[in-house]
């Protein structure tokens, strides 16, 4: 080694596993490095399958139709994820348009960065920014005063979910945690510990549309210990709803048990208050003619983007709003299934001032 070389990092050796296939999140150490190992990528996705650690962009066809990205033009992704949707936009920005894109995800956010500066989206034209979207106006000024369009891609990413470290699945035991910013506010378990059972029931009533939301509260509230992995939740909740309903079959448990989580994820991390305030000041980032395009994937996060809409429409905000949500295609639902229940609504700015 010479005078002012730095010492070679011993080499780690991978996570060994038993058996012929890796189960574990930790173990899949090929579909945690997709550049590496892009045949074996390229074929877990053949089978309908998403790589572990990694997300599959939705009704990207759709989109890049609506916002009709051009040369020159500046975009906002409200929320960047793994960077799917943002990878296949920029370019069409190119040359001399941007793209700013932000996500709260600590831990996902600077490898989603490095993976896109790698493929040569330098800070000229690609902004990114740790926060959360509905903060959007505070980039007003450095955007040059609008956005000609916008995304968001609401909920949960992938490698969120199969992350069990990250607590946001029932399959998987895991911290119970469920925050997109694990250095930010409470975890789902600290909420379940310190939420009156009422509050508890609505929490899942309001946020997940859960019809045994009483018993499932019950049944969290009662248990014997302090809840604070994911598996002492399922068990919590599956031994309350056998117990209430003797004859419940497991794909209701398993639907529920869905709605559960999702429910806890939507409150620790505040989501429907922070798509209200985006929702609100998203006819002002618009430039006149601006297109706004929003996935989301339950009935709560639709309703409220359906509304905003309609509304903005009605008050002269939106020259033109889709009358009903587009889906994904049947070829993309079979192909990813996480796809199914996603909704695609979009509105184009008034041309007039506002």
């Amino acid at each position: 080694m010479t005078e002012g070389t730095p010492p070679e990092k011993p080499h780690k050796r991978r996570v060994r596993y038993a058996g012929k296939h890796p189960r574990r999140f930790d173990q899949k150490y090929k579909e945690l490095d997709p550049a590496k190992y892009a045949d074996q990528i390229d074929h877990i996705i053949a089978k309908g399958l998403t790589p572990a650690g990694t997300h599959r962009p939705i009704c990207v066809d759709e989109i890049l139709k609506i916002l009709a990205p051009k040369p020159g033009e500046t975009a906002f992704d409200a929320t960047l994820g793994y960077g799917g949707h943002t990878r296949t936009i920029l370019p069409r920005l190119l040359p001399g348009g941007r793209l700013f894109a932000v996500d709260v995800d600590t831990i996902e956010l600077p490898k989603t960065e490095a993976r896109l500066r790698a493929e040569g989206f330098g800070p000229d034209s690609l902004v990114v920014r740790k926060m959360n979207y509905a903060g959007v106006m505070g980039l007003l000024g450095e955007a040059g005063g609008g956005f000609d369009c916008v995304l968001a891609d609401l909920g949960v990413s992938s490698m969120q979910l199969d992350n069990p470290g990250r607590g946001f699945t029932y399959k998987a035991d895991g911290p119970l945690d469920l925050r997109l910013n694990p250095e930010r506010g409470a975890s789902a378990a600290d909420l379940i510990k310190n939420v009156t059972q009422t509050k508890l029931k609505n929490i899942l009533a309001d946020n997940a549309d859960e019809p045994h939301a009483a018993t499932i509260a019950a049944a969290i509230k009662e248990a014997p210990i302090h809840i604070k992995t994911t598996a002492e939740l399922v068990d919590a909740v599956r031994g309350g709803m056998k117990a209430a309903h003797a004859k419940l079959g497991e794909d209701i448990i398993k639907k529920s048990l869905q709605r559960v989580f999702m429910a806890l994820r939507i409150e620790v991390n505040g989501e429907f208050s922070a798509l209200d305030r985006f929702l609100e000041a998203l006819p002002w980032c618009l430039k006149p003619g601006g297109r706004a395009a929003i996935l989301t994937f339950h009935s709560g996060e639709d309703r409220r983007v359906k509304k905003a809409f309609f509304k903005g429409e009605e008050d002269g905000l939106y020259s033109e709003v889709s009358q009903t949500p587009a889906r994904p295609s049947a070829a993309e639902r079979r192909s990813n299934p996480r796809s199914a229940c996603a909704k695609l609504r979009w509105a184009v700015r008034s041309e007039k001032k506002i």
